[in-house]
């Protein structure tokens, strides 16, 4: 499974190109395993994709992992897998 992440210091957000590609204008309910996303991060890169405060990459999880969320400081995330649904934001 990919997830997007921010890799960066200061928090996840898209560049206004990618919201317009993407036809979102809220970031925040868009989902971190959202195909056209993935896709987009893919096909133009982080600088495309990231808004100035951002550096967007893709991590690959095993799809077996079923209980995952994605954990943070100071906005630089990653992600957490966990064996039971207690800590499960996916």
């Amino acid at each position: 499974m990919k997830i997007v992440i921010n890799s960066g210091f200061g928090g996840f957000g898209l560049s206004d190109a990618a919201k317009k590609d993407l036809n979102v204008e809220d970031v925040y309910g868009l989902s971190r395993t959202d195909s056209a996303l993935i896709a987009l991060l893919e096909e133009k890169g982080t600088d495309y994709c990231s808004d100035s405060s951002a550096w967007l990459s893709i991590v690959e999880i095993p799809d077996a992992e079923k209980f995952w969320h994605i954990s943070q400081c100071g906005g630089h995330e990653h992600i957490v897998a966990s064996e039971s649904k207690m800590n499960r934001y996916s």
